[in-house]
């Protein structure tokens, strides 16, 4: 596939990853941190978490991750997340203090940040399932991934409304 279709599916999970990173380092700056700070922790969080948000992007492109499933989506962050975050603190500390320093050390900084991670992951494929699916209606004509990725987000849509029909149809009949 050229890097124009994997870009274009990369793209909603990439700003969302970016967006979120960025948020991060404004609430920094909110906490009455330093600019520089701030906008250090900003950069240095947004670029991971956009790496990993266009990465999930591209495998749901392939497959591997499919509408509506949140347990892949869960693993995924599980490990991304813990992962950008001790990044941050170490770039961040590095270049601020010139030493890094994990609360409860690197073994209690990665589980309370894979604990984080699943709220992250909840709200991460809560955006990305809303953002995804018009853009994916834009790119059908021209990216033949993008139109089969937007026709499982139609079967799972499909399946969620029958189901709903069900449960009126048993209801009425009370």
């Amino acid at each position: 596939m050229p890097m124009r279709q994997h870009a274009e599916l990369a793209l909603p999970g990439a700003l969302i990853g970016v967006v979120a990173g960025a948020v991060a380092g404004g609430l920094t700056l909110l906490a009455g941190q330093p600019a520089g700070l701030a906008a250090t922790s900003a950069v240095t969080l947004a670029l991971p978490l956009g790496l990993l948000g266009g990465g999930y992007g591209i495998l749901m492109g392939r497959g591997l991750f499919k509408p509506g499933l949140f347990a892949p989506a869960g693993l995924y962050w599980l490990a991304g997340f813990p992962l950008s975050r001790l990044l941050q603190e170490t770039v961040t500390g590095l270049a601020s203090f010139g030493r890094v320093t994990l609360s409860g050390g690197l073994p209690g900084f990665l589980a309370y940040q894979a604990m984080v991670s699943l709220g992250f992951a909840i709200g991460f494929v809560w955006l990305h399932e809303r953002l995804m699916p018009p853009w994916l209606m834009r790119l059908r004509e021209r990216n033949p991934q993008a139109r089969e990725l937007l026709a499982a987000y139609v079967e799972h849509a499909e399946a969620l409304w029958l189901a709903k029909e069900r449960r009126r149809a048993r209801k009425g009949a009370r």
